[in-house]
């Protein structure tokens, strides 16, 4: 072939000296892309020429090898360098670095999985992970919960300040000192509210006035007759005549103070009856009688009944023909007066007798004060029942020397509107009669609370309760009920609903078999029941679980009408005693609505071996089905002769959450195994430690080795956004470059292996930081002045030949 074939060989060169310049030129241009990989050109020979194929050695001749030339070189590869670039720390938390083997799963805009080791990532408008070109990282996502999703590669997303999460509380760890020697809660407090009276029964109006009794005056003259009488002469008879309100015998009539003494008349002859004539009239017609009273037959002695006229009429005569039998049976004069200050009061009953035979209603107002001395007092227009429960009225009084105490007088009939009532009756008298009941009635457990009245100081009466909305907040160890508890009074409603609303909000726990929570020392059982009248409330046992209900714990809020704070006057008749400790502090539900509790432990029992602590839980944010039940939980706890908490049982609250969309009921577990039993000066118990958590916005995430990328919230809380996946191929360098630093499988790559960096032989991730270009600077220098001396070696090669060839034309001349 000659020298035309050197022209063609030198061509091969210096076409592989350009390949080796182009592909130093793109390591050299991408020294500074993350993740980039540098490839190296590697050459072979191309065809031969043989001028000989050689000898095999023989017994004269040693052989010869082949002579053949060269006829250029070409491209055999360019193969990219897979080897670790350096790592190098970012200060993005977007950016992530492989190291080892592994490429990162990105989704192009076709859909088609792409790999990179470009870990330069960034958050578009929908907060999903791409790279600086557009390409969504894939991975596993998670749902609403923050679980995994391991079914399908998805585009991984950060919801930096939107996605908000909560932890409902599982345990709330206690520690503290329960302290074996203080006094055992074997007493509880007791409180009672004044007496609740019921309207339901009519009172009196007050319509009744007190008069001075009228005293019959002069003007009566006496005379004989004979006439069928009993009287016999020389008898001597005095006579007295008094007002009345009533014939004698009927429904006890009462009676004026005696006229002046009328007489002495001796009986003669043969007349047997004395005439009384022109008898007094009462000038103020209170009374509808007059009677006559007379001695015996010697003018002196007692006066005794024998007789009366039924009218107040003037004229009107009286003839006394009594014998001694008919005179001794007749009624004594009462000459009894009073002398001082008085007041009365009415009442209705169902029985006569005086109290405390039958139903009594509530008294009517004061009757006005009445100043008498040596007279009596007549009380007129008395006030009578028309509602048909009734059927007496009774009188009350004050004694002279005591304004404030109302003693029983007397009573009348409720049928005879118009009758008076006139009394006589001496403080000691009725200083030993029942007292009247200014209270009235007393509630029951049926009474409506629209009907329930208080007694005030101006001697009236309160209707505590109206229909509308009952706010209560007592409190239990001087702390409040928060928040305060509702109850809805409408025109059904009850005492009894009263009692178990404030037993309710007040976390007052019953005793049951089941439970055995104990009674106090005196034999009550705790809750809520009346008691004359009054609500008493009897907490359990030990001074934390001592309640109280001060002036402004109601709030009463009215259908129509202005607000007011009914005060039913509670007060404690009894201390609460026993060792205690009390611990307040907040769970979360599933939804991290923070819930109150109240957890308070009480000495219940000890022996020579162990000490028993009783522990009642109340939360004001429990939501029942019905009613405001606060009480969540109770339960013992007992320690050994070492002070060390007994194994045993599962201490656990349960908040129900009925009208709120969390999951319910919120069950957690208390864990005492940090509470001490040895002696102290007091006893305390605190909350730690409690595992769940309110709502938080993610702020920030951390991604670590294992492709896990962890979600921050400002509460404190971490939770999964999602799984990082990688692949890998058994051939990296059989991948198909697709520029933007992305790669396709190729036919000779292999297919991807997917899987958790550090698994399947994939490497590891470093969060915050970025893979360098792994191209040698220098090493490419060396090959870029390498490729230029082959390339002007190569075209020497083709100078020379082409001077052979000049000088070969040259030959002819």
């Amino acid at each position: 072939m000659g020298l035309s074939s050197v022209f063609s060989t030198a061509i091969t060169g210096l076409s592989a000296a350009e390949t080796t310049i182009d592909v130093v030129g793109n390591n050299v241009a991408n020294a500074n892309t993350n993740g980039f990989k540098a490839s190296e050109a590697l050459f072979a020979t191309q065809f031969l020429r043989t001028l000989s194929l050689g000898s095999a050695p023989t017994d004269n001749n040693g052989g010869t090898n082949p002579r053949q030339i060269g006829l250029g070189t070409k491209v055999a590869s360019i193969t990219p360098n897979f080897s670790q670039g350096t790592i190098q720390i970012s200060a993005a938390a977007n950016d992530i670095a492989i190291q080892g083997d592994g490429f990162f799963i990105v989704e192009a805009s076709s859909g088609e999985h792409l790999y990179t080791r470009n870990g330069s990532f960034q958050l578009n408008s929908k907060n999903e992970l791409v790279t600086s070109t557009g390409q969504r990282l894939l991975g596993f996502g998670v749902d609403e919960n923050f679980q995994l999703q391991t079914t399908e590669l998805k585009p991984l997303v950060i919801p930096l300040g939107s996605a908000a999460v909560a932890q409902a509380t599982e345990t709330a760890e206690l520690s503290g000192t329960l302290v074996p020697d203080g006094d055992l809660a074997t007493t509880a407090e007791i409180i009672e509210s004044g007496v609740l009276g019921d309207s339901a029964l009519t009172r009196p109006t007050n319509t009744t006035t007190a008069n001075l009794s009228a005293v019959p005056g002069a003007g009566t003259t006496l005379g004989q007759s004979a006439g069928g009488g009993g009287l016999a002469a020389g008898e001597v008879y005095r006579y007295q005549v008094v007002f009345a309100d009533g014939a004698i015998g009927s429904d006890t009539p009462t009676e004026s103070l005696p006229s002046a003494t009328l007489g002495p008349i001796t009986v003669t002859g043969g007349n047997d009856q004395v005439a009384l004539s022109n008898l007094p009239v009462d000038p103020t017609g209170r009374y509808t009688a007059r009677r006559i009273y007379r001695t015996d037959a010697t003018g002196t002695g007692a006066y005794h009944y024998v007789g009366e006229v039924l009218n107040n009429l003037a004229g009107q005569s009286f003839t006394d023909g009594a014998n001694a039998a008919a005179w001794s049976a007749g009624q004594s004069l009462d000459t009894t007066t009073l002398t001082g200050n008085y007041n009365y009061y009415v009442t209705f009953a169902d029985a006569s007798g005086g109290p405390p035979n039958g139903v009594e209603s509530r008294p009517s107002q004061i009757i006005n004060p009445t100043t008498i001395s040596g007279g009596r007092v007549q009380l007129e227009n008395i006030p009578v029942d028309t509602s048909g429960n009734f059927t007496v009225r009774r009188i009350y009084r004050n004694l002279a020397n005591n304004p404030n105490v109302f003693y029983y007088v007397g009573e009348i009939d409720n049928n005879l509107p118009s009758q008076t009532f006139t009394d006589n009756n001496s403080d000691a008298t009725i200083a030993l009669n029942p007292q009247v009941n200014l209270d009235g009635p007393a509630v029951n457990f049926n009474t409506l609370l629209t009907n329930v009245v208080q007694r005030n100081a101006n001697d009236g009466y309160d209707s505590p309760f109206k229909e509308g909305v009952l706010e209560f907040k007592g409190s239990k160890a001087e702390r409040e009920i928060n928040p305060p508890k509702q109850f809805t009074i409408t025109g059904t409603s009850t005492v009894l609903d009263l009692i178990t609303f404030m037993e309710e909000s007040l976390g007052i726990q019953r005793s049951t078999a089941a439970n055995g929570i104990p009674e106090d020392i005196s034999g009550l059982a705790p809750g809520g029941t009346l008691n004359n009248g009054r609500i008493r409330l009897v907490g359990n046992n030990g001074k934390g679980n001592a309640i109280e209900i001060s002036t402004a714990d109601f709030t009463l809020t009215p259908s129509t009408g202005t607000v007011s704070q009914p005060n039913l006057s509670f007060g404690s008749t009894q201390k609460a005693v026993g060792e205690s400790a009390t611990a307040d502090f907040l769970v979360y539900d599933s939804l991290g609505i923070p819930l109150n509790v109240r957890l308070t432990a009480v000495l219940e029992s000890r022996n020579a071996t162990t000490t028993t602590y009783r522990w009642f839980a109340d939360s004001a944010d429990n939501d029942p089905t019905s009613g405001v039940q606060t009480a969540v939980g109770s339960g013992l706890v007992t320690f050994d002769g070492k002070g060390n908490l007994i194994p045993g049982g599962t201490a656990t609250i349960s908040i129900d959450r009925s009208h709120i969309a969390s999951d319910k009921p919120l069950s957690f577990t208390l864990d005492f195994s940090n509470v001490s039993g040895l002696a102290s000066k007091v006893s305390s118990l605190q909350v730690t430690r409690q595992d769940g958590q309110p709502p938080g916005k993610l702020t920030n995430y951390i991604i670590d080795e294992s492709g896990r990328m962890r979600g921050v919230f400002d509460n404190g809380f971490e939770r999964d956004l999602g799984q990082m996946r990688l692949a890998r191929f058994a051939n990296n360098t059989g991948l198909e470059a697709r520029g933007q630093n992305m790669y396709a499988g190729g036919v000779n790559s292999g297919l991807p292996v997917q899987g958790n960096p550090g698994q399947e032989g994939i490497g590891q991730v470093v969060g915050g930081a970025v893979e360098l270009s792994n191209t040698d600077i220098g090493k490419n220098l060396i090959d870029l002045i390498l490729a230029s001396t082959q390339y002007r070696g190569n075209a020497r090669v083709i100078t020379a030949a082409q001077q052979l060839l000049d000088e070969l034309l040259n030959l002819r001349r």
